[in-house]
């Protein structure tokens, strides 16, 4: 295909103008009416040699990558195009022409590009599944399989949007006592380095002994002041340790069972994660996937390692014959309600049903636990802040007020 510059007027008159790859310029054309533009000018475009030397490693670098909001928003204009009938060649072809970030133009144009030459959606995507995901693909491939890609381009919506909420919520909860910590952080290292050794020359002129606080704390100055070098290596250090390690599975696998009882943040971890699981594991049980074929799946969108271990179980448990519910209570993550929820969706066949329901408690149960996070650790910080403070004004003022009683005693004397 080849790209042909274009110029047109859209449905308010305006002057627009692009590019657009198409095997002549009637392809171009009918792209252009697709969208509500009206062609004035089609033409070959100039060749793009001096633009890619332009392209350096800095723009590169500089690129915006394609995040979940872009495919939140494309998964709802694909329902909205698809609902509308819209071939889904010509889909690709109008939000090619209307995205704005490069990446996704890129992203667009190769899946559109797959299409072309005879994939199915689904394997066009899965060229790019760190993009999409193994949940989003796998869901796309049972929509083409039962004849209901609408719905499911709404269903991966929905559910995008809610995960979305969850970790905006999250971070917003955690955005007040991160800047605190770092604030504590950033005023003990000015403390040590530029306040304390000034008050370390006044107290050297005593001549008498401090108090062990005061002690303490030109100890650690001065160990800081001299080892701080050390001290930045060994930091760099560790942290690029921990992250090396938790990227091995045996390391993620106990950092997820880990935070799981972290205290406060735990519980929210724990919610937020069935919910995940009960939303996708219904929504892939409604769309027809096989149990088995959809707890594989679900184990690996839970985005934890140890909550993904106990589906596998539970796929495994249903592989041999057992009952869901048997097996959801082996696991050892649900809690009774859930159980009975599962057990009776079982009997009833509204496992379907039941498995919403189960999403929708643990959602308002996670939004109920986010809503009091910041008040269950400002608290936490206030007494952590009480405490640098007493120790701070112990340490510095101890030796002054020894000085001046002294001073009045022999004044009295």
């Amino acid at each position: 295909m080849a790209v042909f510059d274009w110029r047109g007027r859209n449905a308010r008159g305006e002057a627009v103008q692009g590019q657009l790859e198409a095997l002549s310029e009637n392809g171009v054309a009918d792209q252009l009416l697709s969208i509500g533009v009206a062609p004035v000018h089609i033409a070959l475009a100039v060749a793009t040699a001096q633009v890619d030397s332009v392209d350096n490693w800095f723009t590169r670098f500089n690129r915006k990558p394609v995040v979940v909001e872009d495919i939140l928003v494309f998964s709802r204009q694909m329902y909205t195009l698809n609902k509308a009938g819209v071939p889904i060649l010509r889909a690709f072809a109008g939000l090619q022409a209307s995205a704005t970030k490069p990446a996704m133009v890129d992203l667009l144009k190769d899946i559109r590009a797959s299409l072309d030459q005879g994939r199915e959606l689904s394997a066009a995507m899965a060229r790019h599944v760190d993009i999409f995901g193994a949940f989003y693909i796998s869901m796309m491939r049972v929509g083409e399989m039962t004849g209901k890609l609408t719905e499911v381009f709404l269903r991966l919506n929905e559910h995008m949007e809610f995960e979305r909420d969850v970790r905006e919520r999250i971070k917003q909860a955690m955005r007040y006592p991160i800047f605190v910590m770092i604030a504590m952080a950033i005023a003990i290292v000015i403390l040590n380095i530029f306040v304390i050794p000034v008050f370390a020359k006044v107290f050297a002129g005593f001549n008498a002994e401090l108090p062990l606080i005061t002690r303490g704390l030109l100890g650690f100055s001065s160990w800081m002041l001299a080892w701080w070098p050390l001290l930045l290596m060994v930091l760099v250090g560790a942290v690029m340790m921990v992250r090396g390690y938790l990227r091995t599975p045996e390391g993620r696998y106990r950092w997820d069972a880990r935070k799981l009882k972290l205290p406060i943040v735990g519980d929210i971890v724990l919610k937020a994660t069935l919910a995940r699981f009960a939303r996708s594991f219904a929504l892939s049980s409604q769309s027809g996937v096989p149990l088995v074929q959809a707890l594989t799946v679900v184990a690996q969108t839970v985005d934890n390692a140890f909550i993904g271990s106990r589906i596998e179980q539970m796929r495994d448990g249903i592989e041999r014959g057992e009952s869901i519910s048997r097996c959801a209570a082996a696991s050892g993550v649900f809690t009774p309600v859930v159980l009975q929820m599962i057990s009776v969706g079982e009997e009833t066949g509204e496992l379907d049903s039941l498995l919403f329901e189960i999403a929708d408690m643990y959602e308002r149960e996670t939004d109920y636990s986010i809503k009091g996070l910041s008040a269950a650790i400002e608290p936490i910080l206030l007494a952590v802040i009480a405490v640098l403070v007493l120790l701070l004004a112990l340490g510095v003022f101890l030796p002054l007020w020894n000085m001046g009683q002294a001073a009045m005693g022999k004044g009295g004397a």
